[in-house]
């Protein structure tokens, strides 16, 4: 059973910028996909972005340019680095791990607020 956690969330101004961290408790390269999603309020949760074993991304269409998901095989984390933020940006933040067999990991969230 994966432990899913995240965590880098907070307050941060229209324009800056925050790095999320997704770490998992088993080898992250057992995974077929590695993905953000977010939730806004009173909205459903959408994909963000996904890395893949190899390590090809893809990238929802909003935040190309801006975000930028990354891992470190080392400590078993994949990133989401997020740029030039805005108020649409606001939400909870979910790392979701699919293993190779199928099985699907959630986090518990990390809350983005962007906010002047």
């Amino acid at each position: 059973q994966a432990q899913v956690v995240e965590s880098g969330g907070g307050l941060v101004q229209p324009g800056g910028s925050l790095k999320l961290s997704c770490a998992i408790s088993e080898n992250i390269l057992n995974f077929a996909s590695i993905s953000w999603h977010r939730q806004a309020p009173g909205k459903q949760r959408d994909w963000v972005a996904s890395i893949f074993p190899r390590g090809n991304v893809t990238n929802e269409d909003a935040v190309k340019g801006r975000f930028t998901v990354s891992r470190d095989n080392t400590k078993n984390t994949v990133y989401l680095q997020m740029n030039d933020l805005n108020a649409d940006d606001t939400g909870v933040y979910y790392c979701k791990a699919i293993e190779l067999g199928g099985k699907i990991y959630w986090g518990q969230g990390t809350q983005v607020t962007v906010s002047s």
